[in-house]
């Protein structure tokens, strides 16, 4: 299967246009058509209704396959580029939000006193897109953050070879309003709260789907949805009471009108992850060390 065949595929079904497409791509339309042609003729079936532009079964089930595909081919070239590139002084920081810690500003900002020639850049990534990015070398260093056992890594996609290092581990507390009925509790257990009112906050707190998964039930329903990265945003809805959030303790202390209480049930841990794919004396690597050791 011609992986150009296949990225204009998956740039097709994406864009719901053949003409679309091919200005994404810098292909002529007739081009695009022929892709498509060869693509479904290599297969033996039909790939996309053409009124309107949508996959067809085939065409869903490929496109399944067709992301992690791409994503490795992606991070090959990236991982041989990064193995025969010069030594770099740009560093380009991918970091989820709630990865956006004051310990990592502080150690980011002692590393650039001993490293005054570094040119850095820190980007602010949702955490899908976070060992996305590196595998494919559009960031250096990655920091990404998720739930997880105390003894456990993240569950990260397989992206290709990267080494993580784990940076920080701090107990997740539900965020609460002032008011609340639980607010006075010294811990909650996850599962009693399933039937609660939550606020569905995929970046700027744990995600719902991780709170099923690490409870083993279902429930969790959202009353409303805050697509922000500001967790000072996400916090003021939880202190006016449209819902509760689960979030790491000291992002929610202090924090005027929101309660932190302890999770108590199951034992889980707020992790923080470095993750690079550069040799041991690139600047990802070094830094991500450094964080590394902060912690130790």
């Amino acid at each position: 299967m011609d992986p150009h065949l296949l990225r204009t595929f998956v740039t097709v079904a994406r864009l719901g246009s053949f003409s679309d497409a091919a200005r994404e791509l810098g292909y002529t339309q007739s081009a695009v058509s022929q892709h498509i042609a060869a693509l479904e003729s290599d297969l033996g079936t039909a790939l996309l209704r053409r009124r309107p532009v949508a996959p067809t079964t085939a065409g869903a089930r490929l496109l399944e396959h067709a992301g992690p595909l791409l994503l490795r081919l992606d991070a090959a070239r990236a991982d041989i580029a990064r193995l025969t590139a010069a030594p770099a002084t740009r560093l380009v920081i991918g970091v989820s939000p709630l990865a956006m810690t004051s310990q990592f500003a502080a150690t980011l900002a002692a590393t650039l006193r001993s490293q005054p020639l570094w040119e850095v850049t820190v980007r602010v990534l949702g955490r899908a897109a976070v060992p996305r990015h590196v595998a494919t070398g559009a960031v250096d260093l990655g920091l990404v953050d998720g739930i997880a056992a105390p003894n456990d890594p993240l569950h990260l996609p397989d992206t290709g070879p990267l080494t993580a290092l784990a940076v920080t581990g701090q107990p997740p507390a539900v965020a609460l309003p002032v008011g609340h009925p639980l607010a006075g509790r010294t811990g909650l257990c996850l599962t009693d709260l399933a039937d609660a009112r939550w606020l569905d906050a995929p970046e700027a707190a744990v995600p719902l789907g991780q709170l099923r998964a690490a409870s083993g039930s279902d429930g969790y329903r959202p009353s409303l949805r805050y697509e922000g990265s500001d967790v000072r945003g996400l916090l003021a809805l939880v202190a006016a009471g449209q819902g509760l959030a689960l979030l790491p303790r000291a992002v929610v202390d202090g924090t005027p009108g929101v309660v932190p209480v302890p999770l108590a049930a199951p034992r889980l841990v707020h992790r923080v992850e470095a993750l690079h794919g550069g040799t041991a004396d690139d600047p990802a690597a070094l830094l991500a060390a450094a964080l590394t050791a902060a912690t130790g």
